[in-house]
């Protein structure tokens, strides 16, 4: 691995399709982690607003997208792998190979890492 987080091709071309739907002076989109779920995360993709304070982010560059990463979550994130796939039913979403998960519920929703106990 070259970087901390990795963007493949199809997540770089879906990217760039979202930035041309963005809000006006929207500088990229932020994957961010949010407390949910059983398993106690989950991934949240957004814009971010126009005039946003960027300094808490670092911003990941490959195959010509951008995503921000608050660094507050840099730990929970580092090695990730963010893609773009079509499931066997025909759902297309972002996916995220991280391997600092150590587990996650059983419908694929929330993940946990490190030391994290599980939400019930």
């Amino acid at each position: 691995m070259n970087q901390p987080i990795s963007i493949t091709e199809n997540a770089a071309i879906r990217i760039a399709a979202l930035m041309g739907k963005a809000p006006e002076g929207s500088p990229g989109l932020r994957l961010s982690i949010r407390a949910t779920g059983c398993s106690g995360n989950s991934y949240k993709m957004d814009y971010i607003k126009a005039g946003e304070d960027l300094s808490g982010d670092e911003v990941f560059a490959e195959n010509g997208a951008e995503v921000y990463i608050p660094k507050i979550y840099s730990w929970m994130l580092f090695g990730t792998v963010i893609d773009y796939i079509t499931d066997e039913l025909g759902n297309a979403r972002f996916d995220f190979v991280n391997p600092n998960e150590t587990g996650r519920c059983g419908c694929g929703e929330s993940f946990q890492v490190g030391g994290q106990l599980p939400k019930h």
